[in-house]
């Protein structure tokens, strides 16, 4: 018996299906131009909407909407916030910058909250171990509270040594709040967050998925690492809570990736970001006695600005960021990145900057940890080297830092990946540091690296087969989208 014997209208609702489909599909098109994206991007999104019927759709839907202009915390919240944290502003012109880091402070300040923080001490960790027992040991001091938020948090060994000592200081009445992000942390529940809870830590996770905002918050992830204590120690940079960057797994080492320890006036601009996200996440506005800040260090060393960048601001911060600084470059310009995923301009301008004689160093990952993002990254290699930017494979383990060095002042790390997920859709944090004396740290650190990469050959590359090579190019077309 077919269709229409038992439904006589079967063939009219499958046609009108059909056609409020078709007109669906043309609507999302037409949004998806007038919003006037990059035009890569854009052709992507309509081939993936043309190619791929209902699951296109679907597609878009979980990862091709903009949240561009919509508030994070309501406007009183964020007054209150600026009100709290009136921070000094240094005197830049006294502080004997150059003209390059002078305009990248000026870009900040317009991108941003406008402050550039004197008073600052930082300490460098490129190993996970090192970093993970400096903060344990910075949380073993606090006295008033603890502020912790991370992409990653793993029920692991290292993560539990960090669970149980959170869950003893909250005991012993320090207030403790942690931000997680739903996704990156998806095995981090029920069971560690009631056990937490039940000690008095307030934890919450961000972007929290439930059955009716899952499509339209799955691509929105907070990459953030971020942890103050009382106010004057500050951490920030790219590794995460797992094993991986702290002991290594069973078939390789620790991750390399690069994290900062703050002291100083800088740590004010932690605590902020600190604050809008808890405030979004948990309609809180943190206006408690222990938001406080201590004297700066009797001995500062160091210029700092601090970036937030994410889906919801008006420009990509730190996209911008690198692509002034780039652009700015007169020596060199050195940078680390486990995905190298440019934008257009980005990628052009490393050329361009290699082009006119510019020293540019990419080193990134022998072996990611994601197949389609090994893929992508060498789909612009070719074109790199083409314009004499030399690419370094880090060989031992796995390269996470993401780093960017340019001439002899000024270094920037954080959560930023060299890629369209952390200039568009992720919310990132980045520290900008304007000191000669870093700078020339930072370089000694890449160097050192530089000895356990192989440097990548036009020659050698061009010899890769010719599968690997059309998948490449296959990835690249969704490439900004990934």
């Amino acid at each position: 018996m077919v269709l229409a014997e038992i439904f006589p209208y079967a063939n009219l609702v499958y046609d009108i299906l059909t056609v409020l489909y078709a007109l669906t599909v043309l609507a999302v098109i037409v949004v998806v131009l007038s919003e006037n994206r990059n035009p890569v991007k854009s052709m992507a999104w309509v081939l993936v909407l043309l190619l791929l019927p209902v699951v296109g759709l679907v597609i878009y839907l979980i990862f091709g909407r903009s949240l561009r202009g919509m508030r994070l915390i309501s406007r009183s919240h964020l007054r209150e916030l600026r009100r709290m944290n009136d921070f000094p502003e240094a005197v830049m012109q006294e502080e004997g910058l150059n003209d390059e880091s002078l305009q990248l402070v000026s870009l900040v300040n317009k991108l941003t909250e406008p402050h550039l923080f004197e008073g600052n001490q930082i300490k460098v960790f490129t190993s996970g171990q090192e970093k993970f027992e400096s903060m344990l040991s910075d949380i073993e001091q606090a006295r008033d509270y603890i502020h912790v938020q991370y992409f990653i948090i793993e029920n692991d060994t290292t993560g539990r040594r960090l669970i149980d000592l959170l869950e003893r200081k909250a005991r012993e009445g320090v207030k403790v709040r942690v931000l997680y992000d739903y996704v990156g942390s998806f095995y981090f529940r029920p069971r560690i967050l009631k056990r937490m809870r039940a000690a008095g830590i307030e934890v919450h996770p961000f972007m929290e998925l439930t059955f009716t905002q899952f499509l339209f918050r799955l691509n929105w992830r907070n990459h953030r690492k971020i942890v103050v204590v009382d106010g004057n120690v500050g951490y920030v940079g790219g590794m995460n809570i797992a094993d991986r960057y702290v002991l290594g797994t069973k078939k390789e080492l620790p991750w390399r990736d690069t994290h900062l320890r703050i002291a100083g006036e800088s740590v004010a601009a932690l605590q902020y970001s600190f604050a809008i996200d808890w405030d979004y996440t948990t309609r809180q506005l943190l206006t408690s006695p222990v938001m406080h800040y201590e004297e700066a260090p009797q001995r500062p060393d160091h210029l700092v600005q601090m970036v937030s960048s994410g889906p919801t601001g008006r420009w990509n911060n730190i996209s911008f960021v690198f692509l002034k600084a780039i652009t700015l470059a007169k020596r060199c310009i050195y940078i680390q990145t486990p995905y190298f995923l440019p934008s257009d301009s980005l990628l052009k301008a490393m050329q361009s900057a290699a082009l006119a004689g510019i020293d540019v160093r990419l080193m990134i990952p022998r072996r990611p940890d994601s197949m389609m993002l090994r893929l992508a990254t060498g789909s612009y290699i070719k074109e790199c080297l083409q314009a004499g930017i030399k690419i370094y494979f880090y060989e031992p383990a796995m390269m996470h830092a993401k780093v960017v060095i340019v001439d002899d002042e000024f270094v920037t790390t954080g959560s930023t990946n060299f890629d369209f997920r952390s200039f568009e859709h992720n919310f990132e944090f980045n520290a900008l540091v304007y000191s000669k004396e870093f700078n020339r740290k930072m370089k000694s650190v890449f160097e050192a690296d530089m000895a356990q990469c192989t440097r990548v050959r036009m020659g050698k590359w061009k010899q890769r087969p010719l599968v690997q090579k059309a998948l490449e190019s296959v990835v690249r077309l969704i490439s900004p989208i990934l």
